[in-house]
């Protein structure tokens, strides 16, 4: 199968026993909800202490519908641009070891029915593969989107590891207090700390509590 073409065409070409209108047909008659899909993924997950949680969204492109539920116009990373699509906010878990990922959780982003911001369905799908799912990981994963002082906050309280590239503009502090705050893209980087990170102040207070948490040199990601 494609890890690119996602189409039921596509997977009706590749498989003998079900057709593009079979799949078509049981698309449209069930709806997958975050649950079964957590039902239907768990006993293939192969969880490890060094697992990684990726949260992600993406746009379900709809720029020609009109009177699909759940479509809004947002902005989309692929179209560099704004679009007419379904939001929908991901959970992948990660076995390093085997390199092996799953998707374990979803979230429809409807702000408008639910009142939930991306950052909310983080949270909860945070939340529930702590204490509902009990997976084993040892760090979350996630796009600058979410670098967040709550989030990061709540992370820290499981006692996990994030990591999220920042943006160039962040004010960040690498000079334990000696020197004002500064822009990340201004920074300074020795060889050793363009291979194993820097520790820095972030200063910007939608961050982070003003922790002092290793950065890896952006240029060099």
């Amino acid at each position: 199968m494609s890890q690119i073409n996602y189409t039921l065409t596509n997977y009706a070409e590749h498989t003998e026993k079900f057709s593009h209108d079979m799949a078509n047909r049981y698309l449209a008659g069930d709806a997958i909800r975050p649950h079964l899909v957590w039902e239907n993924m768990q006993s293939q997950v192969v969880p490890t202490p060094y697992g990684f949680l990726v949260f992600d969204d993406t746009i379900v492109d709809k720029n020609f519908s009109h009177d699909i539920a759940l479509v809004r116009r947002q902005y989309s990373g692929n179209a560099h641009g704004m679009i007419k699509g379904i939001g929908v906010v991901t959970c992948v878990y990660v076995n390093p070891e085997t390199d092996q990922f799953w998707i374990i959780d979803y979230r429809i982003y409807d702000p408008a029915g639910d009142g939930q911001t991306k950052l909310d369905h983080v949270a909860e799908m945070l939340r529930n593969c702590i204490y509902q799912k009990e997976l084993a990981l040892w760090a979350v994963l996630m796009d600058t989107w979410y670098a967040t002082k709550d989030l990061l906050l709540q992370i820290e309280g499981y006692g996990k590891i994030y990591y999220c590239p920042l943006k160039d503009n962040r004010l960040v502090d690498d000079s334990g207090g000696t020197q004002p705050y500064r822009r990340l893209d201004s920074l300074a980087w020795t060889t050793a700390e363009q291979q194993r990170g820097k520790i820095i102040e972030k200063g910007n207070p939608r961050l982070c509590r003003g922790d002092l948490k290793s950065l890896t040199n952006p240029g060099v990601m």
